[in-house]
């Protein structure tokens, strides 16, 4: 399955995709440094440059007003959406301000309800959103893993393969009961039957990543 990109000018770690042809590659305001460093050219620069603080040459560039409703990393998200993408994997979008951190992970949760999976990859954590249906990892992930009510109660929720297992829970914006879980190596799953959930877990370098599943409801 082909994965749009999304390059911005927050914290990146060690962790680096490997990309491949049909794969669509969105830099989005201040991310294109961090390709143009690495010596990448992306299909597409998206933003108000204002980060960058220039606007490059390039033959493909959405250029928005400073004064807009959307942050960069949203509309790069629309434009490859708009193209076809339904998987979106957001490098640079955490660290920094937190506000645009946060904003981040809601856009997670927003491309879930539409049907989408997103990862957004930062320099200590990855994240994703689950919105009725469940994200199953493959062996070899370690370290921790927690999960978030997001945008209301998520309900039926289902940890299998972890230290701590729920099965059929209900979490809140209230409570932090699916704070710091842990993997334990074999394939683990996170089901979410109802609601949306989002879930935070270590970069796994060299492992796949997890996989959006639908329930089939």
């Amino acid at each position: 399955m082909a994965v749009c990109y999304i390059f911005g000018s927050g914290e990146y770690g060690e962790q680096w995709p490997r990309m491949e042809q049909g794969d669509l590659i969105i830099a989005a305001d201040g991310g294109y440094a961090q390709l143009e460093k690495r010596g990448i050219t992306p299909q597409l620069l998206v933003g108000d440059f204002d980060s960058l603080g220039y606007v490059p040459s390039h033959p493909h560039i959405v250029r928005h007003p400073v004064k807009k409703d959307d942050t960069d990393t949203a509309l790069a998200i629309a434009e490859g959406w708009a193209r076809g993408y339904r998987t979106f994997h957001i490098y640079g979008g955490m660290g920094g301000r937190l506000d645009h951190t946060l904003a981040n992970l809601q856009l997670l949760v927003g491309l879930a309800r539409r049907g989408g999976a997103g990862f957004l990859v930062g320099e200590e954590s990855v994240a994703a959103a689950v919105c009725q249906g469940a994200l199953a990892f493959p062996a070899g992930y370690r370290g921790t893993v927690s999960v978030f009510a997001a945008g209301g109660p998520a309900e039926g929720v289902t940890l299998t393969g972890l230290l701590y297992p729920l099965e059929e829970a209900r979490l809140t914006g209230e409570d932090s009961l699916g704070v710091s879980n842990e993997f334990l190596g074999p394939p683990a799953r996170v089901q979410v039957r109802r609601g949306a959930a989002l879930v935070l877990w270590h970069p796994q370098q060299g492992l796949a990543a997890p996989v959006h599943e639908s329930l089939g409801e």
